[in-house]
């Protein structure tokens, strides 16, 4: 009897084990699902106004995250981080412990980017036909690539740019809508009156940027730059 009491109790014990084991394993499991969910749902949230078709991946999670017993994940993007390429999500748990972890992500963006047809230089107008549209994953080229035709025709380059290039907003800068010198109209407005009169730019100045006219009388003042050598004053 006592042997076989021992045997009936060393049963019970493994069994107990057995028990124990497999709720650990599945607590694992279960909290590692339940980060991926978090990660997979905020980036599927947050990158839907990204250009293009977008895919991700996420990379290797923390070995300590994956077995952790979280209740409440809250994914976040890291300061100096951006949705685009290769970046870095964080996460903090917020119950019943605190910890936080970050997790490498690449983001792929399928979809158009403009490529300049020719050598292009500083200075010049960029037209219809000194680009094209080319296909290819947007998250591997810089945040600034021009995607729609409009951003980029009828600017000026800062830099001359190669053939077969990507063509980056940085590079862009909108055609004077006044310039230094020019005659201007200045166009004044305030409560119950609106005046006309002439003047002279004193800087260059693109379409809603701040140009200084000096008027006939010599006197200098500040209105926003309008294509057509305009420049509207408020009072």
């Amino acid at each position: 009897m006592p042997i076989l009491n021992l045997v009936k109790h060393s049963c019970r014990l493994a069994q107990a084990l057995l028990i124990l084991l497999l709720a650990a394993a599945s607590g694992g499991v279960g909290a590692q699902a339940s980060l991926s969910a978090a990660l997979d749902n905020y980036l599927r949230i947050q990158t839907q106004g990204l250009p293009g078709k977008v895919s991700y991946h996420i990379g290797h999670l923390d070995q300590y995250a994956q077995e952790a017993a979280c209740s409440a994940y809250e994914p976040f993007l890291p300061q100096g981080s951006r949705l685009w390429g290769r970046t870095t999500i964080g996460v903090r748990c917020l119950a019943p412990e605190a910890w936080t972890i970050y997790v490498p992500v690449q983001i792929r963006i399928s979809g158009n980017y403009l490529v300049t047809a020719r050598q292009l230089n500083r200075g010049q107008l960029i037209s219809a036909s000194d680009i094209y549209a080319q296909q290819g994953d947007l998250g591997a080229l810089p945040a600034s690539i021009v995607i729609d035709p409009a951003q980029a025709i009828g600017k000026t380059l800062k830099n001359g740019v190669a053939a077969g290039q990507p063509l980056r907003n940085d590079l862009l800068t909108a055609p004077w809508a006044v310039q230094q010198g020019q005659s201007v109209k200045l166009q004044s407005t305030g409560a119950g009156f609106s005046v006309s009169n002439e003047g002279k730019a004193l800087n260059n100045a693109s379409d809603g940027q701040i140009a200084q006219v000096r008027t006939a009388s010599g006197q200098v003042v500040s209105g926003v730059a309008r294509p057509g050598g305009i420049v509207e004053v408020t009072y």
